[in-house]
C-alpha cells in the first residue's frame, strides 16, 4: 500500500464513529462490508474490452465467453458475501506476557452453516502476515494469534479486521471487532543483567538459626507431590498421619541459597530511570525463579513476601507490571 493511500485511510477512519468494545462479534449484513479489489476492476475492464470487440466484430462466440464470464463474476459476489455471513467471534481470556514479546491470543469463530474458506484474520494496523483459516461446517474453530504489547501494564486488544477474497479474489469483504479484551504486559528483562543481589530474608540469619536448631529458613511450607521430587523431600510423616490420601512434598527455597529480597533501590543507581529499574527487576525475578530461589519484592508502596514456585513468580511480575 502506498504511503498516500494509508494517508487516506488513516484519515477515513478518523471520519468513521468509534468502534464498540464487545466480548463476542456476529458477522451480519450491518456489520460486513464489500468493495472490488484492483483484480475485480481489471476483471471489469476486460469484461468491457470483449463486449466492444464482440458488438464491433458481430461475434457470436465473443458474446457467450463475455456473458459467461460476467455471470461468474456475478455469483462470485453472494459467495464472498455468504463466506463470512453468520460466523460468530469469540475470544478467550488471553495470558500475560513480557512487553516487546509476542503474547499467544485464542479465537474461537463459530461456523453455523456450510464449510467456509479463504478467512484470513490479523490485528489492525498490523503489517504482519495474517493468519488464514479454512472453517469446517457446525463446528467451532480455534484460530490462534500473536499479540505485541508495547509496554507493561494492561493493554487494551487492537481492532481484529477478518476478510476474505473468496473464491476468484475480485471482491474483498471485511469486519471490524474490537474485543472487550486486555492483555498483562509485564516489564521486558533486562538482557544482561547484574548478578542477584545479597539481601537475605529480612529477621534471621539462616546459619545462626540452623546452630540453634531451629526449622530450615529455605522451608516454604508443603506442595502436591511432583514426578521428580527427591523421595527426602517427601513429607511421610504427613502422609502417615493422614492415613496415605496423598503424597505431599517439602517446598524449601532452594539449596543455591536462602530466601532473598529484591528492592527497587538495589537495582541501580538513583539517575535510573523507573522503567530500566523494573526491566531490572524482572530478570531478577525470572533468574531467580531459574535457580528456585524464594524472593520477596519491595518498591515503594508495594511489598510481596518472600516464597518460591511458579505461583510467586507471576505475582512478583504482576507487581512490577502494575507498580505506579
Amino acid at each position: 500500500m502506498s504511503a498516500w493511500a494509508r494517508s487516506a485511510a488513516r484519515r477515513l477512519r478518523r471520519l468513521l464513529p468509534a468502534i464498540p468494545r464487545a466480548p463476542t462479534h456476529r458477522l451480519g449484513h450491518r456489520n460486513v462490508y464489500i468493495l472490488p479489489t484492483a483484480s475485480g476492476a481489471v476483471f471489469a475492464a476486460l469484461l468491457l474490452v470483449l463486449l466492444v470487440a464482440s458488438i464491433n466484430y458481430r461475434l457470436g462466440l465473443g458474446y457467450a465467453l463475455t456473458f459467461l464470464l460476467a455471470g461468474a463474476g456475478l455469483a462470485s459476489v453472494g459467495m464472498t458475501h455468504a463466506n463470512l455471513r453468520g460466523l460468530t467471534l469469540a475470544l478467550q481470556p488471553p495470558g500475560p506476557g513480557f512487553a516487546g514479546t509476542p503474547v499467544e491470543v485464542e479465537l474461537r469463530v463459530h461456523n453455523p452453516g456450510p464449510a467456509r474458506h479463504g478467512v484470513a484474520l490479523r490485528w489492525r494496523g498490523d503489517t504482519a502476515a495474517p493468519v488464514w483459516a479454512d472453517l469446517p461446517a457446525g463446528g467451532a474453530t480455534p484460530v490462534g494469534l500473536r499479540f505485541v504489547p508495547p509496554a507493561r501494564g494492561w493493554q487494551d486488544l487492537p481492532p481484529l479486521v477478518v476478510e476474505t477474497r473468496f473464491p476468484f479474489g475480485f471482491l474483498r469483504e471485511w469486519t471490524v471487532w474490537q474485543p472487550a479484551a486486555q492483555v498483562l504486559a509485564w516489564p521486558r528483562p533486562e538482557p544482561a543483567p547484574p548478578p542477584l543481589p545479597h539481601r537475605p530474608r529480612e529477621g534471621g540469619d539462616p546459619e545462626r538459626s540452623a546452630s540453634r536448631g531451629e526449622p530450615d529458613p529455605g522451608f516454604a511450607g508443603l506442595r502436591p507431590w511432583r514426578a521428580g521430587d527427591a523421595p527426602r523431600a517427601v513429607a511421610w510423616r504427613h502422609w502417615a498421619r493422614h492415613g496415605g490420601a496423598g503424597l505431599l512434598s517439602r517446598d524449601t527455597a532452594s539449596a543455591a541459597g536462602p530466601a532473598l529480597w529484591l528492592d527497587g533501590q538495589d537495582a541501580g543507581p538513583a539517575s535510573m530511570g523507573a522503567e530500566p529499574r523494573l526491566s531490572r527487576l524482572a530478570a531478577w525475578v525470572e533468574q531467580a525463579h531459574a535457580q528456585g530461589r524464594a524472593c520477596g519484592l519491595r518498591l515503594p508502596g508495594c511489598r510481596v513476601e518472600p516464597a518460591a514456585g511458579e505461583a510467586q513468580r507471576r505475582r512478583l511480575l504482576e507487581a512490577l507490571a502494575l507498580w505506579r
